[in-house]
């Protein structure tokens, strides 16, 4: 009985292969001849080609490797050619195409120059031009499968589909044999499958490019597509084309002649169903005809190990509900972002900050992104990156950087972001030959844009956010110069009825932090209010806040010399001398004013933005008279001035600043 098993197994078996080695067979797909040169039968060039074609299919070519070229003759009738197998294909495959394509070749181009023939498991290109090492995009064909429409929107399927087409170029363009095969998901039950190949005597940039004119012409309405250039091709699919045993069964919809693929494929799928059958009846029958001949414990023909399912101790519950799974973002995957920022390239760097690098990034579909790159080493670490996503994900505005996505990936810790072409606001404010573009008009619309932005996040979105770095580094500019605040990383949320925080960490920029923040940790709204009341100083008069200059003999920052002119009733001498006498002196008193009203030392003395805002837009709005800054740098004279009124102080310092010991009686 065994013996009988073994026979027919074999039987079935060769059957299985003989039909398997058939469906190997090269399949035609598509060629191309140019017409624009050609040559007589008897021709010096007609020799050389079919010495070329000779070389290319002999058994010495490099079949292993599945390219070569070669030439043949002297100028003008000099034969340049190359053949090209699909990279997973074996040796066997590999000869067997290029010596049914050379058969052929002649007899499908029978006296042009030029031509390019390509099969399921190969190409075959020859020219009287040097096509050896050079990029070829031209003549190029598309084919789709008919039989399978997209379900879901088409801009969002290409998406889908461009996304990890381009990141298998990038990794063909990087490898030896410029060749590389991807597999995605197109949603829960469905995968795609794609596959990208250059001619290897290409170089990295040059495939790069061919793949990715070649996958940008697909037209992606379709669930199956493939485009051949001379130089590359490119293919997805909803099956496992690219599995050797596949080799020809393509389904795309393209004219084919005869049917001999479809038919190996039929008998197959028929027989190998019908095989396994009978196998397993040959089977049943003879060990239940072993058991009558048996103990009952006897030894069982399998013994099958069970494999051990790992398990882990589930993750904890967030307390509050609000966590990066949750934040109603995309995911991006690492390599779409390499991808589309070309590698982190030096060229698409828009700027640096303290948590790290932004780039410029283009994915496929052609959306432009902002790429924020967190340094392993910037001090923001996980929990206030997941902290920006939650945050920044929840909030919609026109005067709010919007994100898009975000990626974390092991150490990668990257936020995408909408890209704003006009940089940040510093950019502009503090660069001498860049202030030009800002006039006032400008100016004095970006103060009311980011004040809008600013009450959205204390007041009109559904949660109140303290966004403690409000500066001019983190103020984008669209192309309309809107502004948009962004950089959500030291963000906090207050509850319901919360006003105010404490912190033990202090985080932001020195300059622009409320002194109850600095010194005590203590932050509310009114901490974002002083940040924006130093904006509008450094806005209205392009300096800096930071910057320390020597003035009436003691060491001042923007708030301390601002309120020293506006003291002395000459707060004219703060505008930006970039505005000529391009603006009105009232409505920039006015601007003055609000900054110095945001900046006083008591946060209870500080208006809310929607006060602020009121008083942007509502000039007959009257406005309080601002009490002493916080941080007031007071001069020598000014702090003996306050501490002994009545003295005359005119004499206390000495004219190299040596210490001096007042005695006064007790």
């Amino acid at each position: 009985m065994s013996s009988l098993i073994c026979f027919i197994f074999l039987f079935l078996f060769s059957f299985i292969t003989s039909f398997t080695a058939s469906a190997q067979n090269p399949f035609y797909l598509y060629h191309n001849c140019s017409i624009t040169t050609t040559y007589s039968s008897n021709s010096t060039y007609s020799t050389n080609l079919k010495t070329l074609l000779s070389s290319l299919s002999s058994r010495n070519a490099s079949y292993s490797t599945g390219f070569q070229n070669a030439t043949a003759g002297q100028a003008p009738d000099m034969v340049t050619g190359l053949f090209l197998c699909r990279g997973n294909v074996s040796p066997e495959v590999c000869r067997s195409c290029i010596a049914l394509s050379v058969n052929e070749s002649l007899s499908r181009c029978p006296n042009e120059r030029e031509a390019v023939f390509y099969y399921e498991q190969c190409m075959l290109r020859y020219s009287n031009r040097n096509i050896l090492s050079t990029l070829n995009t031209d003549g190029g064909v598309f084919m789709q499968n008919a039989r399978n429409p997209i379900s879901v929107k088409q801009d969002r399927f290409r998406d889908l589909v461009l996304n990890p087409m381009n990141l298998a170029a990038i990794e063909a363009a990087r490898s030896i044999k410029r060749f590389a095969v991807t597999k995605f998901d197109l949603n829960a039950l469905q995968s795609l499958y794609g596959m990208v190949q250059c001619t290897p005597d290409l170089t990295e940039q040059d495939c790069l490019d061919c793949l990715q004119q070649s996958i940008n012409q697909v037209t992606y309405d379709k669930i199956g597509g493939r485009t051949f250039l001379p130089s590359c091709t490119s293919r997805y699919d909803n099956y496992e084309f690219y599995n050797e045993f596949n080799v020809g069964t393509p389904q795309d919809s393209s004219p084919r002649p005869g049917k001999g693929g479809n038919s190996s494929v039929i008998v197959i799928a028929v027989v190998v169903p019908i095989t396994v059958l009978f196998l397993l009846f040959v089977a049943f029958f003879s060990v239940r005809r072993a058991k009558r001949k048996k103990t009952i414990g006897a030894i069982p023909l399998f013994k099958v190990k069970r494999k051990e399912t790992e398990v882990t101790e589930p993750p904890a519950e967030t307390t509050d509900g609000d966590d990066i799974t949750t934040a109603g973002s995309l995911q991006f995957d690492f390599k779409a972002i390499v991808a589309a920022t070309d590698i982190f390239l030096p060229i698409n760097k828009l700027g640096q900050g303290g948590f790290g690098e932004v780039y410029k990034g283009t994915f496929p579909s052609g959306v432009q992104v902002a790429v924020k790159r967190l340094s392993k080493n910037s001090g923001q670490g996980e929990k206030e990156f997941e902290n920006e996503v939650v945050v920044v994900a929840k909030l919609q505005h026109r005067n709010l950087v919007k994100l898009l996505g975000y990626c974390l990936e092991g150490e990668e810790k990257i936020l995408v972001y909408e890209f704003v072409p006009n940089k940040s606001l510093d950019y502009f404010l503090f660069d001498p030959t860049m202030q030009g573009q800002l006039d006032w008009s400008r100016r004095y619309k970006i103060i009311g844009g980011i004040a809008r932005g600013i009450l959205y996040l204390h007041q009109d979105s559904r949660l109140t956010i303290i966004h403690r770095d409000l500066k001019a580094g983190n103020i984008l500019l669209d192309a309309d110069m809107n502004p948009k605040v962004a950089d959500f990383g030291m963000a906090r949320i207050f509850g319901m009825d919360q006003t105010e925080a404490n912190t033990r960490r202090v985080v932001g920029t020195y300059g622009y932090m409320a002194p109850e923040y600095a010194m005590y940790g203590k932050f509310s709204m009114k901490s974002d209010v002083y940040s924006f009341g130093v904006l509008v100083l450094e806005i209205v008069s392009g300096m800096k806040n930071s910057s320390l200059d020597q003035m009436d003999g003691s060491i001042s920052n923007l708030v301390t010399y601002t309120w020293r002119l506006w003291s002395n009733g000459s707060p004219s001498e703060l505008v930006d001398p970039s505005f000529g006498d391009n603006y009105q002196t009232s409505e920039i008193t006015r601007c003055i004013h609000i900054a110095l009203l945001c900046v006083q030392e008591d946060a209870n003395d500080r208006p809310t933005m929607s006060a602020i805002v009121q008083m942007l837009t509502t000039s007959s709005i009257a406005l309080a008279v601002p009490r002493p800054p916080g941080f007031f740098l007071r001069s020598k004279q000014e702090q003996a001035e306050r501490a002994c009124p009545s003295m005359d102080t005119s004499d206390l310092f000495s004219i190299d600043e040596a210490s001096i010991t007042s005695v006064a009686p007790r």
